[in-house]
């Protein structure tokens, strides 16, 4: 019994020697970040083109005086903009950058 013991003392104390490790990146790390970054400006270019053309499409409306379908577009673009710019922002409280 005490020769077991004696084992598991052992190993508890060979455990204790082992050196903290520094933190590395992992492998590609650079790589993802800047895609996150290219998709992030293709999120915020398409919301402000969304936004562009709703508003040249409501200025049609209006001035054909159809039915406007633009305000929603309007809306929903603007929606789209804070979600993308909002997961932008949770994205780099995650990464830490």
């Amino acid at each position: 019994m005490s020769i077991i013991l004696t084992s598991i003392g052992d190993g508890f104390t060979t455990l204790a020697q082992v050196s903290n490790p520094t933190p590395e990146a992992p492998p590609l790390s650079d790589k993802l970040l800047q895609m996150v970054r290219y998709l992030t400006w293709f999120a915020l270019l398409s919301g402000i083109l969304a936004i562009i053309f709703a508003g040249g499409k409501f200025a049609w409306e209006k001035w054909q005086g159809g039915a406007l379908q633009s305000p929603k577009m309007i809306a929903g673009a603007m929606l789209g903009g804070v979600v993308a710019t909002s997961a932008g922002t949770i994205m780099n409280a995650v990464l830490g950058t």
